[in-house]
């Protein structure tokens, strides 16, 4: 990552939220693309050495994103994403949860409430994610299954794939 790009992780404990600031060298529509397409998002949302594989995605208000991070033994981790409100290159809301495979929400581990904002930062953009957690304790869970660094990596490839777009 260019050490000149912003990037902050806040955590709240008042709040239970996660807040992530993070600049990105390129323009505020091929980021947006980025969080917003299958295709595009199946390159880089999991920490390396993780991939992703989208099982289903319908990118629209009451749509959702059904996915997995895999181990490179293939284990899966999967994830269901509920999209809320959008407004296309501003911010999307959407409800984030762990699931099965069969999309089954798993109720022993956080859900959260994300709101992924897109501003212009001069030619780059800036991308800000605040997730509400319902407790103290889910925060915390979260914090422990390694959510910094999870997140630290994961944007770091998002970094590499928006270079080669760019080329």
């Amino acid at each position: 990552m260019n050490s000149n790009l912003q990037f902050d992780f806040i955590a709240d404990k008042e709040k239970n939220t996660l807040t992530v600031r993070r600049e990105f060298l390129a323009g505020r529509q091929l980021v947006w693309d980025c969080y917003t397409k299958s295709e595009l998002l199946d390159q880089w949302f999991a920490p390396a050495p993780l991939t992703t594989k989208t099982k289903s995605m319908d990118f629209r208000e009451g749509g959702h994103w059904h996915y997995a991070m895999v181990e490179p033994n293939g284990t899966e981790y999967w994830g269901y994403t509920e999209y809320i409100k959008i407004k296309p290159i501003d911010y999307y809301t959407s409800s984030d949860a762990f699931s099965n495979e069969a999309g089954e929400i798993n109720p022993d581990l956080p859900r959260a409430q994300w709101v992924v904002t897109f501003t212009d930062k001069g030619e780059n953009a800036l991308v800000e994610t605040v997730v509400t957690y319902t407790s103290i304790s889910d925060l915390e869970q979260v914090i422990a299954m390694g959510m910094e660094q999870g997140m630290t990596a994961t944007l770091e490839k998002l970094d590499t794939l928006l270079l080669n777009l760019k080329k």
